[in-house]
């Protein structure tokens, strides 16, 4: 079998294959997929930080969170969390809310530009990769959604040997 290097060749499989030979490459893959990410979000409507970004998608999955926990979910701190709703807010890509039950709480909920900005980033995302992706041969494309579905289901159950008795 067969590899592809740094600038493309093929070389034959060996003591490369290894799992730490592997990370590097996928770290590298993931770095370069990270820049197509970051760059079709910057061609988006509105250009948004990876912050605004983040915070919009936590919106989107989980409307009418507090302040408190955007920022738990953000791993921000709390004046930061509120600077950064308060420029979202500015945009129009965000509203605040009292929350029906509890005068104290403020709810945060994305408006419908909010909801479009984030479909239009997701689509210019879609796009790039289905570009790459394009410009790969259907068997590549096919061992790439393979070992992909591998590695998910590996993370899906946890590190290697943890339901193992213990000697």
């Amino acid at each position: 079998m067969t590899r592809l290097g740094r600038s493309g060749e093929e070389r034959a499989e060996g003591a490369g294959d290894g799992p730490e030979a592997v990370a590097l490459e996928i770290a590298d893959a993931v770095e370069n997929l990270t820049t197509l990410w970051s760059l079709a979000a910057q061609e988006a409507v509105l250009r948004l930080s990876l912050h605004q970004l983040r915070a919009l998608r936590a919106l989107e999955a989980a409307p009418g969170v507090n302040l408190t926990a955007l920022a738990q979910q953000l791993d921000i701190g709390l004046p930061t969390a509120s600077r950064l709703c308060d420029r979202l807010e500015a945009a129009g890509l965000l509203e605040r809310a009292l929350h029906p039950r509890k005068r104290r709480e403020v709810q945060l909920w994305l408006t419908a530009h909010g909801r479009r900005v984030l479909g239009d980033v997701a689509a210019r995302r879609n796009q790039a990769l289905t570009t790459a992706l394009a410009a790969m041969r259907p068997a590549e494309r096919s061992a790439l959604s393979r070992g992909l579905r591998a590695f998910l289901a590996t993370r899906d159950d946890g590190p290697p040997g943890q339901d193992e008795p213990e000697p």
